[in-house]
């Protein structure tokens, strides 16, 4: 059974009876799911994940006011419910595992993850929320809302970065990818710095990745699942998870050269397509500006094309 169902069936069986007899003023008043950090999130949780941070449990969201009247309360009863459920043994949680479930108010909770209480209100704010985080507090399922007000917060991240934002975005992966892997990789090989080049081909693969969840306006998760939820990306999601695995595993750097190209031509080409950039050139730091120059907001247009 994957967490993120186990986690379903416990709440179902073990954690509404307890609600309602505890809490029955508030029943209709708490959201709960499972959202945040931890492979079984995104649903790419085996037998290896179950070590720690995995196991019975989920999270419950409170409005501000409802939590300063029965949070703490409400923990406590947490704490005090079966630990093992349907033949799982309980969750061992690690130093750095505390607090993926459990009460939480609801700003809070997405605090953890944006860095503030409120939803981000500018383009500078979008701009400097990590791609991972907004990742995780996104992922995961919502089983039960009655308030709505966590959806509401949920539904707002979901809508993805403004335009403008995500065209900076991409304007920088241009950049970044170009450099990493058209340019340094090759120059690093024929010099024998093998170490540089194994650096920029690791900077390549993330860069492209990244650029391809922004082509699908998805967010980028945490980098030890970002090339698997690849697959599913219906714009050149399957075909960069695949030369990316090849690249990776290749040891004959020609090949890794005639890779990297061909990863770089496909994404031009989608360029093309979306009316993202109408150069001719196969060098993508030349389509970084032609990306850029398409943002409205004047600042962020006059921003080095680099940062992003």
């Amino acid at each position: 059974m994957r967490g993120l169902e186990l986690s379903e069936r416990y709440y179902e069986a073990i954690g509404v009876p307890m609600i309602r007899e505890k809490f029955a003023s508030h029943a209709d008043r708490i959201a709960a799911g499972l959202v945040g950090d931890g492979s079984e999130c995104f649903g790419f949780d085996d037998e290896i994940s179950r070590d720690h941070d995995w196991g019975p449990g989920f999270c419950l969201w409170l409005t501000q006011e409802d939590y300063h009247v029965i949070g703490h309360a409400l923990n406590v009863e947490l704490s005090k419910l079966p630990q093992e459920f349907n033949g799982y043994a309980p969750r061992m949680t690690s130093n750095w595992g505390e607090n993926r479930i459990g009460a939480f108010e609801i700003s809070q909770f997405y605090a953890k993850f944006i860095g503030a209480t409120c939803l981000p209100g500018n383009l500078m704010d979008w701009l400097y929320i990590p791609e991972n985080s907004l990742a995780a507090c996104t992922n995961g399922k919502v089983f039960f809302d009655p308030c709505g007000e966590f959806t509401r917060w949920r539904e707002a991240l979901l809508r993805f970065y403004p335009e403008d934002v995500r065209l900076k975005k991409m304007a920088s992966r241009c950049m970044t990818i170009a450099q990493s892997g058209q340019y340094n990789f090759k120059r690093s090989v024929r010099r024998g710095e093998f170490v540089a080049a194994r650096y920029a081909e690791t900077k390549f693969c993330a860069d492209v990745i990244s650029l391809i969840f922004l082509l699908n306006k998805t967010y980028t998760p945490f980098y030890k699942w970002m090339h698997r939820a690849l697959l599913p990306l219906p714009i050149l999601g399957g075909m960069i998870y695949e030369k990316i695995n090849t690249l990776v595993l290749s040891t004959d750097n020609d090949e890794k050269i005639n890779i990297i190209e061909e990863i770089c031509a496909a994404i031009i080409e989608v360029f093309k397509q979306q009316r993202l950039s109408d150069s001719s050139s196969d060098f993508l730091l030349d389509h970084g500006p032609q990306i850029q120059a398409k943002i409205k907001d004047r600042a962020l247009r006059e921003r080095n094309v680099w940062i992003g």
